[in-house]
């Protein structure tokens, strides 16, 4: 029976419908949605995860949302939170392709987004769920008039030697090894960590939520990835770096990079948002690579770029796009 899980600082955002949602493949879903808390409505946020996150890790931003006048719809990508495994270990952060996730996207549209909320729908994506909706912008199947990304996963700073990783991780998985974790990976989830020397947030009160969250939901919060996961991340982020890609990409973007991100490259991250027909990139200085579970000053700049952007126009014609990079502080 899928749950909603509260801890100490962390309740539930009240008012939730929690949905099982079943895709093409026959995988289930965790997903819920909420109304607004305003009389005036704006439509839809949907939230697109980063890799080894739940929903639990959201309840913040939604009532944020909310308050905002926005429907916010959330859910767990296959092989994460409380969606459905397709290896025996539930600790292992598994995908067998990055395709696959399309599969979640489309099934969370018919099910979720289309029939019980309100257009127009937009989509908050971080870090490996940026890489996917720009992979769904690019082929034309995400379901979104405008969208945010936060700490997008174009690079992976944390591996040392990335064209080697890719080829080791590519010939691992040819030889049947796909299911297993990464060299020297284990079950232990990043959000469990001790605070000092993270990658993730700069914040101790809310990093600290989040790693009790982590532990509430035990392997729902996923350790390390497998091999297949990685070698189809280093696929989707080749292709999404090619130059020629990103300004095919018609939809209007506001790309939040993290100034102090140790976990995606920030230079390639501003490479890719200079190509988009339609992208604006910001940059938060000093931002670890969670940026909304960041410093409450980090946040509010967040917050205002994605006023100023969020719901905006439906359209922007193209050839408009402007790059604007906050200064440090």
């Amino acid at each position: 029976m899928l749950t909603l899980k509260p801890t100490p600082g962390n309740p539930v955002p009240p008012g939730a419908t929690l949905i099982p949602v079943r895709t093409a493949d026959g995988l289930t879903l965790r997903a819920a949605h909420w109304r607004p808390l305003t009389r005036t409505e704006k439509g839809t946020v949907c939230l697109l995860q980063g890799r080894a996150e739940f929903i639990e890790k959201y309840y913040e931003p939604i009532g944020e949302l909310r308050r905002r006048g926005f429907h916010v719809v959330a859910f767990d990508w296959r092989g994460q939170g409380e969606s459905s495994r397709q290896v025996s270990d539930a600790h292992k952060g598994h995908v067998a392709r990055f395709d696959d996730y399309r599969l979640d996207m489309a099934a969370i549209a018919e099910t979720v987004l289309v029939p019980s909320t309100p257009e127009p729908h937009f989509g908050l994506a971080h870090s490996m769920g940026g890489a996917i909706a720009f992979t769904g912008a690019l082929e034309g199947w995400l379901p979104f008039a405008r969208l945010v990304t936060v700490a997008p996963m174009l690079s992976i700073r944390m591996v040392k030697y990335p064209l080697a990783a890719s080829l080791l991780s590519r010939g691992l998985h040819r030889l049947g090894l796909g299911k297993a974790y990464i060299p020297f990976g284990s079950a232990v989830s990043i959000a469990t960590k001790p605070f000092a020397g993270n990658r993730l947030s700069g914040d101790p009160v809310r990093y600290a939520r989040n790693a009790a969250a982590a532990q509430e939901v035990g392997a729902g919060a996923v350790g390390d990835p497998t091999i297949a996961w990685l070698a189809s991340a280093f696929r989707a982020m080749r292709r999404l770096r090619d130059p020629r890609v990103a300004p095919r990409i018609e939809m209007p973007v506001l790309v939040v990079g993290a100034g102090a991100d140790p976990v995606c490259g920030l230079p390639t991250t501003e490479r890719f948002a200079g190509r988009l027909r339609a992208g604006h990139l910001i940059v938060l200085p000093g931002s670890r690579h969670e940026i909304l579970t960041e410093s409450d000053a980090i946040r509010a700049d967040f917050w205002a770029a994605f006023d100023a952007f969020i719901p905006g126009h439906t359209r922007l014609e193209s050839g408009t796009a402007r790059q604007s990079v906050s200064e440090p502080a």
